[in-house]
């Protein structure tokens, strides 16, 4: 790319019809998948609302970013589903949400509103960030609960603009710490990221049945052959291969 430019642009020559060529591609990586006891392991490591976190990234395999960026009005417990606003490509999508983490929910739920009362209290307080459209549509609604976080930072912050106090949502960072942090304690050896448990929900939801095209929605691909390589695991060894070293041993056992 950089014999290109220089080609083109600082020694002014062409570099012919290139229309024959492909453009290479990067392999992709194969995901690292925890069995069902590791990810109870590493659950099993966090507490309140860290687990709560961890538990809807396995639950319903958020993105990290979808996670932090959830919004209390995003939790739709009438129907048992999250709605997942502006995620990777600026897509919306809805997906499911365990009905073991309705109780825990309405509680964090109950957390900021008392968090919010409390920044009410201070005249200095901003409100919630919203997006410029939306804070011209709903000019009142960032003091309005249903669009705070639903994981909210733990202090009040001045925005970029040095002007506003507000409450950001959780550090996606500190997040990933988090869950590395937990696999490490519940002695999982794989390499673990908040990812892992976006990894492990896909191809925990193919092993139970749930058809390729589901499992695609839920994750919010827009190619199902992006999908696919979650079917790596549903096979005994690798595509499915037997090896000779089984038979040698059972024949000498």
């Amino acid at each position: 790319m950089l014999s290109f430019f220089l080609k083109t642009k600082f020694l002014k020559q062409s570099v012919g019809d290139l229309s024959g060529f492909n453009k290479s591609h990067k392999q992709s990586k194969l995901p690292v998948v925890l069995t069902l006891v590791e990810v109870a392991d590493l659950l099993s490591q966090l507490k309140d609302t860290h687990y709560l976190m961890a538990a809807i990234l396995y639950g319903s395999g958020l993105r990290r970013i979808e996670l932090v960026r959830l919004r209390v009005q995003d939790i739709d417990f009438d129907y048992q589903q999250i709605r997942v606003i502006n995620g990777k490509g600026g897509k919306h999508r809805l997906v499911t949400l365990a009905n073991e983490l309705v109780a825990p929910l309405k509680i964090q739920i109950q957390q900021i509103e008392v968090t919010l009362k409390k920044d009410l209290a201070s005249k200095l307080y901003a409100g919630v960030w919203m997006p410029d459209a939306l804070a011209r549509k709903y000019p009142n609604a960032q003091f309005d609960l249903g669009w705070h976080y639903l994981f909210p930072a733990s202090r009040l912050t001045t925005d970029p603009s040095g002007q506003k106090l507000r409450r950001h949502h959780f550090d996606e960072s500190n997040l990933n710490k988090l869950i590395k942090m937990a696999a490490r304690n519940a002695g999982i050896r794989k390499p673990v990221s908040c990812h892992t448990l976006r990894h492990s929900f896909a191809t925990h939801l193919l092993q139970s049945g749930v058809d390729i095209r589901t499992v695609q929605q839920q994750l919010g691909h827009a190619d199902v052959k992006t999908t696919e390589i979650y079917t790596h695991v549903l096979k005994q060894g690798a595509q499915g291969v037997r090896s000779p070293l089984s038979t040698l041993t059972r024949g000498t056992a």
